[in-house]
């Protein structure tokens, strides 16, 4: 048996009004919930694929864990690095020199940042094998003095491997003529692309004992990279590695290196989900304004309702349960339709660019140029509750109202 509020409620649901505003008003109170919903949905999945994209990129060139000289470089790296791999989570390490430079070819020159590597160690800890165009990074030979370029820094240089490019230390060298800044011929062997702006654009990949050589380091390096087992252990392994390296080095890890970028995404994914609830919050409560006029059009029916013994609080369920269904049609419309879309906005999106001729995602603003998507079922259930909750409590007012008409008012005049 169905309660009696349940069943009155869904009645006056499904009937036809007299009144057809009334009807047109609920429509658009149970689409702007679907739209909401949707665009809810939609969004939230945005920015967890463009979170979870970057940070692959990131991390595939980056490392998880870094221990860095603190002056004048770290003179036994091969020490280092066996003390850092007697920590469970640590699979690999890669001493490296970092410093940066110009970069030179005709009349195209690019700054850049200079990574001296030995490429049999930093293919455990990065991922450029992977993201090679041209050439490999076994190719970088110790006297040499070859070197990887970033895609987007090849095309503004514009060369290609075998070329010549011209690397400039901004360290200088004093001789009688004054101060010279060292330079150096690189030949281009290979050039990466790993799909992240900032690294193709700015990153160059030379042998370490070359950029040795180069920056006049000796047998020192800048620091040692980490890769661990699980990079969300990276705080903790670098607390514990700060704790047991004996040089004068300090530790970072990978949550540090790119702290401001990762908050920002977080702050901007929670104040994207406040003023879109608020879209859906305006949704909700134009069944304020709906279940207020759709009372307003049963008083004669409350009134009946009363006197053959419905009490103030059955009235009060009848109306919760008309306004409470159309905010749960709305509900599963916006999170289908979200869903959908989330699926499929690598479809979507590249047919809105052609249509309206313009690029969402600008590589040099955003990094990526593909809008990712990553749909997280918690975030779905999130935003479903939240709105029927929005919808639920619209429906509070009107039912109290409806609850307390006065039968002998309502009846006089019909």
């Amino acid at each position: 048996m169905q309660p009696f509020e349940l069943f009155v409620g869904l009645r006056y649901t499904r009937a036809k009004r007299r009144n057809h505003f009334i009807s047109f008003i609920s429509l658009v109170s149970m689409l702007g919930i679907a739209l909401g919903i949707a665009a809810l949905v939609t969004v939230m999945s945005v920015m967890n694929g463009f979170e979870r994209e970057i940070r692959a990129r990131i991390l595939g060139v980056a490392s998880h864990v870094q221990i860095l000289a603190s002056e004048g470089g770290l003179a036994d790296w091969r020490r280092l690095a066996a003390e850092a791999k007697a920590n469970p989570q640590v699979v690999a390490a890669a001493p490296f020199v970092a410093a940066q430079g110009l970069l030179s070819s005709g009349s195209q020159v690019r700054g850049v940042f200079v990574r001296g590597v030995i490429p049999g160690l930093e293919d455990r800890v990065a991922d450029f094998g992977s993201h090679m165009r041209s050439g490999k990074l076994a190719d970088l030979n110790p006297g040499e003095f070859g070197i990887l370029l970033g895609v987007d820094l090849a095309r503004a240089l514009r060369v290609q491997p075998g070329d010549r490019v011209t690397l400039v230390a901004p360290q200088g060298q004093v001789t009688p003529a004054g101060l010279v800044p060292r330079l150096k011929q690189f030949r281009v062997t290979g050039i990466f692309s790993v799909g992240h702006y900032e690294y193709d654009a700015g990153l160059a990949l030379v042998r370490m004992e070359d950029a040795q050589a180069l920056y006049r380091m000796g047998e020192t390096v800048s620091g040692v990279r980490l890769k661990l087992a699980d990079l969300y252990e990276a705080p903790r392994v670098a607390r514990e590695l700060a704790r047991a390296v004996g040089v004068d080095a300090y530790v970072t890890d990978w949550t540090q290196q790119n702290a401001n970028y990762f908050r920002a995404i977080q702050i901007e994914k929670r104040m994207m989900f406040i003023i879109l609830t608020l879209i859906i919050a305006v949704a909700a409560f134009n069944l304020v304004s709906t279940l207020v006029m759709v009372v307003t059009d049963k008083h004669p029916d409350i009134a009946i309702l009363r006197t053959l013994g419905a009490s103030p609080a059955s009235i009060m369920k009848i109306f919760m349960v008309q306004g409470t269904l159309i905010g749960v049609i709305g509900t599963a419309l916006g999170v289908v339709l979200g869903v959908l879309l989330s699926l499929n906005i690598d479809v979507v999106v590249p047919a809105v660019e052609r249509a309206f001729d313009f690029q969402i995602l600008s590589r040099e603003v955003y990094y990526i140029s593909e809008l990712p998507s990553r749909l997280e079922w918690r975030d779905v259930w999130t935003v479903a509750a939240v709105a029927l909750g929005l919808a639920f409590a619209a429906t509070i007012y009107p039912s109290w109202r409806a609850a307390r008409v006065n039968p002998a008012e309502a009846l006089r005049y019909e």
